[in-house]
């Protein structure tokens, strides 16, 4: 009802704004001032710039505090994780406004999966535009990933890796990010790097394989070295990939590779280019849909870009999908118009 009454008064023109603001993230840095000038444009709109989890925390509790209907997240896929965590966290859900996503960081997987695409500025025109229309809402729905093992915090997020895809995350963080590449770019330099490294051969540092074991109820299904292993709950991940071939109806998709696998340059270049359809668990392939995911494994693990550790004496890492949450695409909205 609470979400209904929200939609209600985004169409008709009455809505409450809040605009977050992550003047780090990735595409913004270099334009600070510009989008600032385009969030000035937002109908009534409030904005709180944050640069680190306590200040989006606080944030997140001020436009909640005030009801508001419609929270703009203007940042990276980081930045989105954060408000997710805090609200999952701390708010029931009858509370939440709806969310909206402004790409603004280093590869933007959830905005381009929900169809946003575009510079932060020209986005924020078009939800300007949108508003000032008093058109009925577009609204997209997805689960979000709920990370958690004994003894820590619970993770949200829309992307879970492990292996080279952790590895090569956390690499380019400190390294390849510093050349102020962003985008889909700077994703291409990390995976065609990685993906050298591979083929020449090299299996230790960076490109080390993970060691674990894919357990559900208690049985183990799957256990030795993995290549990497991802889950999303997004049907699009970097360069239009879907690299997901499982038929089950369940909204978690898992994919992983072992490292002792048949063909591999052939194989990569298909998961890439989403031609999976020789990709056999046989080869050393899988893929699947599932509504619960626990892995026994002792290594990094990243989330939307974030990086954490899991150990095994703490028991499985469970990964399940919560929500769904709603979205506004007011870019998809306007383009129609």
């Amino acid at each position: 009802m609470a979400e209904k009454s929200r939609i209600d008064r985004l169409g008709s023109g009455t809505a409450s704004i809040g605009l977050l603001f992550n003047p780090l993230s990735g595409r913004i840095r270099k334009r600070k001032e510009s989008v600032r000038q385009a969030l000035s444009g937002i109908p009534g709109a409030t904005c709180r710039e944050v640069t680190n989890a306590l200040e989006i925390n606080a944030s997140v509790d001020a436009f909640i505090g005030a009801g508001i209907d419609l929270l703009v997240v203007v940042g990276g896929d980081g930045t989105v994780q954060g408000v997710l965590c805090h609200l999952f966290a701390t708010h029931p859900r009858a509370e939440w406004p709806l969310l909206a996503v402004v790409p603004g960081g280093t590869t933007n997987m959830t905005a381009l999966d929900l169809g946003v695409c575009g510079s932060p500025e020209s986005i924020l025109q078009q939800l300007k535009d949108f508003l000032m229309k008093e058109t009925p809402p577009i609204l997209l729905q997805r689960h979000v990933l709920c990370i958690e093992q004994a003894g820590a915090a619970k993770v949200y997020g829309m992307f879970f890796g492990v292996g080279l895809i952790a590895r090569a995350v956390i690499f380019s963080q400190s390294r390849i990010k510093q050349l102020g590449i962003t985008g889909e770019i700077y994703s291409a330099i990390i995976t065609l790097g990685y993906l050298a490294g591979v083929l020449l051969g090299r299996r230790s540092g960076a490109w080390a394989p993970v060691q674990m074991s894919i357990i559900e109820r208690n049985i183990e299904l799957h256990r030795g070295s993995f290549a990497f292993l991802f889950a999303s709950t997004l049907d699009r991940l970097l360069f239009g990939m879907r690299p997901y071939w499982g038929q089950e109806p369940e909204p978690l998709h898992v994919t992983f590779i072992r490292e002792q696998r048949k063909r591999p340059l052939r194989s990569l270049m298909q998961l890439l280019f989403g031609r999976r359809g020789a990709l056999e668990e046989k080869n050393g392939y899988h893929s699947c849909n599932k509504q619960v995911l626990e892995l026994l494994i002792d290594d990094d693990y990243i989330v939307d870009g974030e990086s954490y550790r899991a150990a095994s004496q703490s028991g499985p890492l469970r990964i399940t999908p919560a929500g769904p949450v709603t979205f506004l695409v007011a870019a998809r909205a306007n383009a129609g118009s």
